[in-house]
């Protein structure tokens, strides 16, 4: 995945990105200096406002807002096996106030898929997995086509700066 290949589709058309589509969420967030995106299986968005060196599947920290804050259209269309999911991971550059989503500075996307097992109630963070695991309330797709250490390295250097960031959550029922 590259900046290239994923601005191949625009990113969304007005600054709220999906506000007002019932199955589309943005999560706004920044990026920490602990941010290395190595993990190989997921990649992770959390409220918490600190990131160890440990957790290296976190791309971005102090989120806005969580799964228990999605809509219940949104929470109930991840539940349909068959639906895909597109997680778009955007920043800004590093020292603005948002990443403006119409154009921002990296961007890069995973896709995966909804599952009837996902819960999407957890109220601190939230997990797109390379795997079927659902048995936790954070994950937001399954059966990705990348996680962390799959995202564009421009995208993290930038994350790793401090860019502000933002997960657009977008699902395509089946």
């Amino acid at each position: 995945m590259s900046d290239a290949d994923a601005r191949s589709e625009p990113v969304a058309g007005d600054p709220d990105a999906g506000a007002d589509e019932p199955y589309v969420e943005v999560v706004r967030a920044v990026g920490h200096e602990h941010v290395t995106a190595e993990h190989a299986s997921t990649f992770e968005f959390t409220t918490d406002d600190w990131l160890t060196p440990a957790g290296d599947c976190i791309v971005g920290v102090e989120a806005d807002r969580a799964p228990r804050d999605f809509s219940a259209e949104f929470r109930e269309a991840c539940r349909d096996a068959d639906a895909t999911i597109t997680a778009t991971v955007a920043a800004g550059e590093p020292g603005a106030e948002a990443v403006d989503l119409a154009d921002p500075a990296h961007v890069d996307r995973v896709v995966g898929r909804g599952d009837p097992g996902l819960a999407l109630l957890d109220e601190r963070s939230m997990v797109g997995r390379t795997s079927d695991y659902t048995d936790d309330e954070r994950t937001v797709l399954v059966d990705g086509d990348g996680a962390a250490a799959d995202l564009d390295r421009d995208l993290v250097a930038a994350l790793a700066d401090g860019a502000p960031a933002a997960l657009r959550l977008a699902v395509e029922p089946a």
